[in-house]
């Protein structure tokens, strides 16, 4: 076994970060290697001519790492130390798997094929396969040299297709009653779903959490009585997730308490592969924007941003999180809760 050392403060940053040492060590020096000895046969092809090389010495790229000595299994395990989300992982794997000739053949060209918000999913998830393989400074450069950008689309554009995604809230609330009627198991999950504006999968783990604390008898812990908040923010884990948020959401108590009474459990592909077979198109991300487009009759921009988790948590511990503004606020939400509810009762 041969020793290689290696600077403290980098190797105790690399450990931190989860990474593989090893297998980056040695898949650097399958690069140099490779590109070496092509720099030396262009070198003897050359010599007769009296041309010289400039390749000798040339930095490598991923156009030196072979597809099949990738440690997969090592890149898991890597994304693991990245993520606590298991979905988040598994997307960059597959990601990573799928366009792995982008970052290993210098395929960047193949990246113009893709929408703007894919493409972004995509560079996230070869940009980590480049950290691993200590590829990440040859990436960086060739995203520039391609002119390609981490941003999806603008702000702008985000704001007119939030509001022109959902024309007509009472669409949505029709949908709603329409999957209410043809699968009676899912009422409460559809009701918590259309009065919180929680996003799909921050309302599954909601709803469960809701059932799985209330048979070990501390809901407490999450459902706040003297706000009527379920309080996210006291599990990280499931809502403070590094670009999407949910805080806190205001529900009044008895439905909680019927939310409660349910014995199963959901899963996101429970409910979408039931919808799939009814023919039942999916529309969970139109609920939210239809929450946000119906709260504006009760609130404010911010109050609406807020309660949808689009503010830092530093701002929404110092400026939201306070008796004064969680009672006024809440009073306000409940009018629009009252309203909704009778629009989507079957």
């Amino acid at each position: 076994m041969t020793t290689i050392r290696i600077d403290e403060k980098i190797l105790k940053q690399a450990k931190e970060l989860g990474l593989n040492v090893t297998k980056i060590c040695e898949n650097a020096l399958k690069i140099y290697i490779a590109k070496l000895q092509q720099a030396n046969q262009e070198i003897a092809s050359m010599s007769g001519s009296g041309r010289s090389s400039s390749m000798v010495g040339h930095r490598p790229d991923a156009a030196g790492v072979d597809v099949c000595s990738i440690d997969w299994e090592g890149f898991m395990a890597y994304l693991e130390g990245e993520f606590d989300n298991e979905k988040t992982r598994r997307e960059r794997f597959n990601y990573a798997m799928k366009f792995k000739d982008v970052l290993l053949k210098d395929n960047y060209r193949r990246l113009f094929q893709l929408s703007d918000d894919k493409r972004v999913h995509v560079l996230k998830a070869l940009s980590h396969l480049a950290k691993y393989l200590g590829l990440y400074e040859d990436f960086k450069r060739n995203l520039r040299a391609y002119g390609l950008s981490w941003r999806g689309k603008s702000g702008d554009k985000l704001i007119i297709a939030r509001l022109t995604r959902v024309e007509d809230p009472n669409e949505i609330f029709d949908w709603i009653r329409q999957v209410k009627k043809a699968n009676v198991d899912f009422e409460d999950f559809m009701d918590l779903m259309a009065i919180t504006g929680l996003r799909f999968v921050e309302g599954v783990a909601c709803y469960n959490l809701i059932i799985g604390l209330a048979k070990e008898g501390n809901l407490n812990s999450y459902y706040n009585e003297k706000t009527c908040c379920l309080e996210h923010f006291k599990f990280e884990d499931l809502f403070l997730r590094r670009s999407k948020k949910a805080y806190i959401s205001f529900v009044p108590k008895e439905f909680v308490e019927k939310v409660a009474s349910n014995r199963k459990a959901m899963t996101e592909a429970k409910i979408c592969s039931r919808l799939k077979r009814q023919n039942i198109r999916l529309r969970f991300g139109d609920i939210r924007e239809a929450h946000g487009t119906f709260m504006v009759k009760y609130l404010k921009e911010p109050e609406i941003n807020f309660i949808h988790g689009r503010v830092s948590t530093s701002v929404f511990m110092k400026y939201y999180f306070n008796p004064a503004l969680i009672n006024d606020l809440k009073q306000r939400v409940f009018k629009g809760i009252n309203e909704i509810m009778e629009m989507i009762k079957c």
